[in-house]
């Protein structure tokens, strides 16, 4: 099956450093074993995944008209996404990340939003979202439900298979400003954290059914590695993650958005959607970065077949 997706929203530059465990105080120094930068964000990092995984991908978005930016879509290009829809801001920062990646995996972030901050739903690509199977948006929050429901809205119209992810942690205020756009959702990809933030709930499948209830088709929600919990009105899948050495955690929800998209672009059931997510995320977390893995579909759908799984509890 042919699937045409555009990757609309946050696009950022990581900048990854490992292992680091402390910042050295005054003018101290460190010496690290790695140092490395990709594409990132809830539409670039998602779409560099996707194009791995063999859909066509066209990015949208904005960027500075920074060296970041030429970098950024340069390296978007090598993994062939197509990023003639994403516009360059004279005189603003690409959106950019210093991610010190400590020896678990985990990693906080030290970001600037720059160019992703202003794009405007008369910005978007139209016609060819329309011309698309799938627009998925990455980071709705940033521009509010409103503005996404003015994106979103238009492409539901056109037969156009509908998906977000977020960004911001979430809570109860974000909820009611993403709220205008969740009707116009097919399928939202939060991580468990934003969920029960976003919801108030105590257990991810309640925080799933309350926006469910707001008009969402299908929450698939990551759980690090407990898997992802898929929900719809008629049921809940847990499927497991894989168990694999976690180098960086930076980039596998997009991995997975992007495993489960294409999964669902494919004709694959929601069970085996969930499954390719996770083992896009499984591949993604052994190396640094969001672009980590040179990796298609037949091996992800291997790596799956063949590698162990953890519980989901």
């Amino acid at each position: 099956m042919t699937q045409t997706i555009v990757t609309l929203g946050a696009h950022v530059f990581d900048v990854q450093v490992r292992p680091v465990e402390a910042i050295p105080e005054g003018q101290g120094a460190a010496l690290v074993e790695q140092i490395r930068f990709g594409p990132a964000g809830t539409a670039a990092g998602t779409a560099v995944t996707l194009a791995k995984l063999g859909a066509r991908v066209r990015s949208a978005g904005a960027v500075g008209d920074d060296p970041i930016g030429d970098l950024l879509l340069a390296m978007l290009a090598r993994y062939g996404v197509d990023t003639s829809l994403v516009l360059r801001r004279a005189g603003v920062q690409t959106s950019a990340s210093v991610l010190p990646i400590r020896a678990d995996g985990s990693r906080p972030a030290f970001h600037v939003p720059g160019a992703n901050l202003d794009y405007e739903p008369s910005e978007a690509p139209v016609t060819e979202i329309s011309a698309a199977t799938h627009l998925h948006l990455g980071g709705p929050e940033l521009m509010g439900g409103e503005k996404a429901a003015a994106i979103l809205a238009p492409a539901c119209a056109a037969g156009v298979v509908t998906s977000a992810d977020l960004l911001a942690p979430g809570d109860p205020g974000v909820l009611a400003w993403l709220d205008p756009a969740l009707s116009s959702l097919d399928y939202l990809l939060p991580n468990e954290e934003q969920l029960l933030g976003l919801t108030s709930a105590v257990s991810a499948e309640d925080g799933a059914r309350a926006l469910l209830e707001r008009g969402v088709g299908c929450v698939a929600v990551t759980r690090g590695a407990r898997g992802a919990l898929v929900v719809t009105a008629e049921s809940t899948i847990a499927v497991p993650a894989f168990e694999a050495p976690v180098v960086d955690t930076t980039g596998c929800g997009d991995a997975f958005s992007a495993g489960f998209l294409r999964g669902v672009g494919l004709g694959r059931s929601l069970r085996e959607a969930a499954v390719l997510g996770c083992a896009a995320a499984g591949l993604v977390a052994q190396g640094l970065g969001s672009d980590h893995g040179e990796f298609d579909l037949a091996t992800a759908d291997a790596f799956a077949a063949a590698t162990p799984v953890l519980p989901t509890h």
